[in-house]
């Protein structure tokens, strides 16, 4: 146990260390090659520190282990949305690009919901799978050819910003080796933190299927965790969100497609998956779009609230798993208490939102006297 418990603690600096080579280098790497920190983070970033569920998920699936490999996606992504970018925000209130509100949170939404259709008949197989991948393709191409469409004003003020914090920029090979120095800690530090977290959830007699959505799904989030954390708080907000959003992208196109596609028989999709878990991760993706969508902000309370809701929900899987009898009694203050009243909150913010820009246009568009 205390070796362990030693790994855990080696994969963690590890993933802190990895994160901060990652950011600064995709950061500089940015500018120098025209594209946003927003696409850097909902591409390079967000595919770099989901490198370890793709290890996991298509190893558990060659290993003939499925359950582990949906568990591991469906649980980052609902750790991504809930703890993560609700940590973050608590750290410091996040700015959110309006292209996040318009198009990719709205894809994240729209995969989510495709995964849950295509998972009816019991599994994702390997046509699935292929589907999966050529949309990440799809998508990939599309965020690099339209950053490098916007204006020069725009690249100009990432320019500043950047110039702001660094005087020196460093060449594009220097960016580079950076930010492959910080992907291999970010791999290496979450296979050992996950190692080391099997191994104490399976000597205190965990399931596989908790194991998947719980220890491994926040290990191997975990570079997520320090990569937006560590943007947030080096004024890189733009990678901070757009790591979040574009690793559950990636999660749910590229790393299960490719688990699907290297597992003889797909990756089977459980009733419980399909009526709790995956529900839950689409949940989490429509609650991010009016908390998006509200000033273009996340505070720091809407932070908590994501956070409080992680809470609630390994609260609730480590309830079931014991089939604890306080289980019904939690579930119910969750459904008939907790749920209404963050939806009626979130409702009035999102009607204030929307009135206020309402107002807002009529008073630019009213004729002066």
């Amino acid at each position: 146990m205390q070796g362990d418990i030693l790994w855990l603690a080696i994969g963690s600096a590890g993933l802190i260390v990895g994160a901060e080579l990652l950011v600064r280098g995709a950061s500089r790497l940015a500018v120098s090659a025209g594209i946003s920190p927003l696409v850097v983070g909902l591409t390079v970033v967000a595919f770099g520190t989901s490198a370890p569920e793709l290890a996991v998920t298509v190893g558990a699936s060659y290993a003939g282990e499925p359950e582990l490999a949906l568990g591991n996606i469906v649980g980052s992504n609902i750790f991504n949305v809930l703890l993560i970018l609700g940590t973050t925000a608590a750290v410091t209130p996040l700015v959110v690009s309006r292209q996040l509100v318009r198009f990719d949170v709205p894809l994240m939404i729209g995969v989510s919901l495709l995964v849950a259709a295509m998972g009816v008949d019991g599994q994702i197989d390997r046509l699935d799978g292929a589907v999966l991948f050529a949309g990440v393709l799809g998508y990939t191409t599309f965020s690099i050819l339209q950053s490098r469409r916007e204006s020069a004003a725009v690249r100009e003020e990432y320019e500043e910003a950047l110039h702001a914090k660094e005087a020196k920029r460093s060449r594009a090979l220097a960016n580079i080796l950076l930010m492959l120095g910080g992907l291999a800690l970010l791999v290496i530090g979450a296979r050992w933190l996950v190692a080391g977290a099997t191994a104490i959830a399976q000597a205190l007699g965990v399931s596989e299927l908790v194991i998947g959505l719980t220890i491994v799904a926040a290990g191997t989030s975990l570079p997520e965790v320090a990569t937006s954390v560590l943007a947030a708080l080096r004024g890189e907000r733009d990678i901070a969100v757009g790591n979040v959003v574009g690793s559950n992208l990636f999660n749910l196109m590229a790393v299960l497609g490719l688990g699907s596609i290297a597992a003889p028989d797909g990756v089977p999709v459980t009733p419980g998956a399909l009526t709790f878990d995956i529900p839950v991760m689409i949940a989490a993706s429509i609650g991010m779009l009016p908390i998006c969508f509200t000033g273009y902000l996340i505070a720091r309370w809407e932070g908590f609230l994501l956070v409080g809701y992680y809470v609630a929900y390994t609260t609730f899987i480590a309830l079931q798993a014991v089939e604890h009898r306080g289980l019904d009694e939690f579930s119910s203050a969750m459904l008939y208490f907790v749920i209404p009243l963050t939806a009626i909150t979130i409702t009035v913010v999102t009607s204030r939102s929307l009135r206020k820009r309402w107002r807002a246009r009529r008073r630019v568009g009213r004729p002066r006297a």
